[in-house]
């Protein structure tokens, strides 16, 4: 893995980046669903988890498809 990262182009490290931030997103969006069928109503979490995912979810977006293009051309 250090010599991927020793030779990967900035567009390959931008789309790691979005990976990363689409599998945080996902992650997000699973807690937001697990505490919406929680079995106590009264156990409120603190964590916006609806944000973190929208956050997290569009970053990712914007940065795979800003390296996509470079990432194809090689």
């Amino acid at each position: 893995m250090k010599g991927f990262l020793t030779f990967a182009s900035e567009a390959e490290i931008v789309a790691l980046w979005g990976a990363a931030c689409i599998a945080v997103a996902l992650v997000a969006l699973i807690m937001e669903r697990r505490r919406s069928k929680r079995t106590s109503i009264d156990n409120v979490g603190w964590v916006p988890w609806t944000g973190l995912f929208l956050t997290f979810a569009v970053l990712g977006g914007a940065l795979l498809v800003v390296s996509i293009p470079a990432v194809i051309r090689g």
